[in-house]
């Protein structure tokens, strides 16, 4: 297995230093992971890192509440995008969810996703499975399943916990074939990571990625 192909190397800490950003986009290139990801303010210095590689540029929208509205999100979105962005993970309206306002929160979702007819990205969409029931959970997984959502993320890292199994089971149980899986928040330990693997999840997003793939590396030098 291609582990460092499932993997988003992240960080995004508000006081993170251009020389941390920097170092987490060189150790991405070398180790060719699927993604690195960054704040919006951090989009320049990680592209001139990552334009000569095929590491995609992945940033955060509405981050870490939902809470910015339509027109903040689609504004932050083209922004990204323009600035060399690749991958969008956007954070659901949460209090529209608790208010049952389905349509408010396809609306934004709907319209990020307009930005599809002028530039070739991936829209990754984090529902916050923390703060979600578990029926709330399955009904966002059948919303997005209509859409031409690329992934449904389940954390930003952010609230009480991350990424459960339980959360994967449940979203594996309602979603589409098209629709994959991002995981993440807390996802420290490997063995943890290729559970979640095995399970269905296609990319995990973590802050410990390089730590992951160095111990998923010497397992599979000694033969572990």
């Amino acid at each position: 297995m291609d582990f460092a192909s499932y993997l988003d190397s992240t960080n995004l800490r508000p006081e993170s230093s251009t020389n941390e950003i920097e170092l987490l986009c060189i150790e991405a290139v070398n180790f060719k992971m699927a993604a690195v990801c960054v704040h919006p303010c951090q989009l320049l210095k990680a592209r001139e890192i990552l334009n000569s590689s095929e590491v995609k540029l992945c940033t955060v929208i509405g981050f870490p509440l939902g809470a910015d509205g339509l027109e903040s999100k689609v504004f932050s979105a083209r922004y990204a995008l323009v600035s060399g962005a690749n991958e969008l993970d956007m954070v659901i309206n949460l209090g529209a969810v608790k208010d049952r306002n389905w349509a408010a929160v396809m609306q934004e979702i709907r319209a990020v996703l307009e930005l599809k007819n002028e530039f070739d990205f991936t829209l990754k969409i984090i529902v916050e499975t923390a703060l979600l029931t578990a029926l709330e959970l399955e009904l966002i997984t059948k919303y997005l399943n209509d859409t031409r959502v690329d992934y449904i993320k389940t954390s930003t890292g952010f609230a009480s916990r991350g990424v459960s199994m339980e959360d994967i089971e449940t979203i594996n149980k309602y979603k589409v074939d098209s629709l994959k899986i991002k995981a993440s928040g807390g996802i420290r330990k490997l063995d943890f990571a290729l559970e979640l693997l095995r399970a269905g999840v296609d990319r995990l997003g973590t802050s410990n990625a390089g730590i992951l793939l160095e111990e998923y590396n010497r397992r599979e030098t000694e033969g572990v």
